[in-house]
């Protein structure tokens, strides 16, 4: 089958440029070796140019490259992962959907960042905050930063402005040890690490999971990752879900239950016609 694959745009890969090239392009080499013809297409070429593959495996996180997604799958393209479960990560939207589906997640707030006159350290009774902005997950390190002060606060929410981001999410600061995991619907795949803290603190693996795969399917995202909080109780919070991430510490394995994800996609849309 022809598949079209779909590489993040480098604005939005801060950090990570070659990390999130690299398991699109595994990925494609083992749908190839699966005998699938497979074309790389970079986010900024689709957003003025048009494909004809009826399956897409995608990237794309800037809102025009994921709007152009949304027409080729209007169109009848099975698309992997979904426009809408992409946009669903955006932070405010993810903020509202993971709170009202009851994931545990930090309290937040969104906020219009032209308003800079309320005490939010004092709202939350707290003497950290996290401020991020509320679109795309980062497009430089000052996108999610930790605040310690209200005019710190000011200060980046004038700079969000100059750069032209009108909405940002306030969040609580969690004490405790942060992990970073990654999951693919359908494969049972799954793989955290901590990036933080105390890293023999004690708390349920299996919850861990549960919580995150479910955190996943409220998104609707099938190739993801994310960031738990383990409090020193061993209770979670959720406080990230990102959509397909680079799962850089897992590359080889990932990218072959990737594969095996967009090959049964394939099987079913060629059984399907």
């Amino acid at each position: 089958m022809k598949i079209a694959g779909i590489s993040r745009k480098e604005t939005y890969s801060p950090n990570h440029i070659t990390n999130d090239a690299q398991i699109i392009v595994k990925t494609a080499e083992i749908l190839r070796k699966l005998g699938h013809e497979v074309t790389i297409y970079d986010e900024g070429f689709i957003e003025t140019n048009d494909i004809s593959e009826e399956l897409i495996f995608s990237m794309a996180q800037g809102l025009a490259g994921i709007k152009r997604v949304q027409e080729f799958e209007s169109r009848g393209a099975a698309v992997v992962n979904t426009p809408s479960s992409a946009l669903n990560t955006y932070r405010i939207q993810m903020t509202y959907l993971l709170t009202n589906a009851d994931i545990p997640f930090p309290k937040s707030l969104v906020l219009d960042i032209t308003n800079r006159d309320v005490d939010y350290f004092r709202l939350f009774n707290a003497k950290q905050l996290w401020l991020k902005r509320g679109d795309v997950h980062a497009e430089h390190k000052e996108d999610v930063t930790l605040i310690s002060s209200l005019p710190e606060l000011q200060s980046t929410l004038r700079d969000f402005e100059r750069r032209g981001i009108y909405e940002a999410v306030i969040q609580e600061h969690l004490p405790g040890s942060t992990i970073k995991y990654y999951g693919i619907q359908g494969t049972g795949f799954f793989h955290w690490y901590f990036t933080s803290g105390n890293q023999n603190i004690k708390f349920d693996q299996n919850e861990l999971k549960s919580l995150a795969f479910l955190s996943a399917e409220v998104l609707g995202v099938e190739i993801f990752g994310g960031d738990v909080i383990v409090s020193p109780d061993g209770s979670m919070s959720v406080i990230d879900v990102n959509d397909w991430p680079s799962f850089a510490p897992v590359r080889d394995d990932a990218a072959k239950n990737i594969a095996q994800l967009i090959h049964k996609k394939a099987l079913e849309n060629v059984y399907q016609y």
